[in-house]
């Protein structure tokens, strides 16, 4: 098979719209990155909560050379926890934006070459008790009480 020359279409191209990427898709939902080279990945809803997973932590000790890519669109004082972490163990990051895609990761940890890690999520660590949303679902509204009262 013989390649052809790129011609000056293709150049355009290139000038308008950017290199080709493999996958796109996927590259917006991991910031960037591809599925095969994560070592971790968290939800945006898991990295606001309160304090940082351990998971990602021990993943920032074993992994220095990897990459903390952290979504911009979210607010930074969710982000810093896991910046200063990676800060500490040595490990660059990125914070990465794209006002045009929704994605609902939050942060990727990943290098530059596949790794084919097969479980890449952490379990949500803050699951309430049943108890306690059933709690939740009983109590009235102020509205509610007060209409009973007058009716």
């Amino acid at each position: 098979m013989v390649l052809s020359k790129p011609t000056i279409d293709d150049y355009l191209d290139n000038g308008i719209y950017g290199q080709k990427q493999t996958k796109p898709d996927e590259r917006r939902k991991f910031l960037g990155s591809l599925r095969e080279r994560i070592v971790i990945a968290l939800t945006q809803s898991q990295v606001r909560e309160k304090g940082v997973y351990k998971e990602v932590q021990e993943s920032l000790k074993k992994h220095p050379d990897a990459k903390l890519l952290l979504n911009g669109n979210m607010s930074y004082s969710y982000l810093s926890k896991y910046i200063k972490l990676a800060d500490t163990h040595h490990v660059s990051f990125s914070m990465v934006t794209n006002k045009e895609i929704e994605t609902d990761i939050g942060l990727v940890l990943a290098y530059d070459h596949a790794i084919d890690k097969e479980e890449i999520y952490v379990k949500k660590k803050s699951e309430k008790a049943p108890e306690a949303k059933t709690k939740q679902k009983t109590k009235k509204s102020l509205f509610s009480s007060i209409k009973k009262k007058l009716f």
